[in-house]
């Protein structure tokens, strides 16, 4: 009889045990869809999804510094300012493409410089360093440092370009610069660029 006893004890521990936990899995459960939880669930991933887009050329506006020229060699910067609302992030090198007073493309090649092949040293400290993931708000400002020879080595005349187009990704859109002079570089139109800083 008492061995019938203590089974029929520990079958109810069991069911107290069971019911209890099942009350408090219901109540955990009851809380975390509760509207405060959920607002606050879509907000943090709303702010993720924004901050974590890819910033497009046309969400800037671009002015070019002009640089200075040694030894053949002209360098020269150009500044990019958010203009759009919101927060996108950049890492890398402008892509560039070099039109005429007409609009026309011209023939061009960009060089993406780097710490491990730096034939060529930008006046900035900056642009001389690897490339590092940017978050850009709303006026917020990006620079990219960028040289190219005025010496022809061939009989080929050097293009003259006399707007630049800015893309941060390859067929992305694009921000456009006009320098104050046309810039001309030789060599088919290379141009050696550094990061976004």
């Amino acid at each position: 009889m008492s061995r019938a006893l203590k089974s029929l004890g520990i079958f109810a521990a069991f069911v107290v045990i069971f019911v209890i936990s099942r009350h408090a899995i219901d109540t955990t459960t009851t809380t975390t869809t509760s509207s405060t939880t959920t607002s606050t669930s879509t907000t943090t991933t709303t702010t993720a999804a924004v901050a974590g887009s890819t910033c497009k050329g046309s969400d800037f506006t671009g002015v070019f510094n002009e640089g200075e020229g040694a030894a053949g060699t002209i360098t020269a910067s150009v500044t990019l300012t958010k203009t759009t609302p919101g927060t996108c992030t950049l890492k890398g090198w402008p892509i560039l493409t070099l039109q005429d007073t007409d609009g026309a493309l011209l023939a061009s090649s960009t060089i993406n410089e780097s710490p491990s092949n730096a034939p060529i040293q930008f006046p900035s400290a900056q642009a001389n360093r690897a490339a590092t993931l940017l978050t850009m708000a709303p006026h917020s400002t990006t620079t990219f440092s960028l040289a190219y020879s005025d010496v022809p080595t061939s009989t080929a005349a050097c293009p003259t370009a006399r707007t630049i187009s800015v893309q941060i990704a390859k067929g992305g859109s694009a921000a456009t610069v006009t320098p104050a002079f046309a810039i001309q570089p030789c060599n088919r139109g290379t141009i050696w660029v550094s990061p976004f800083y």
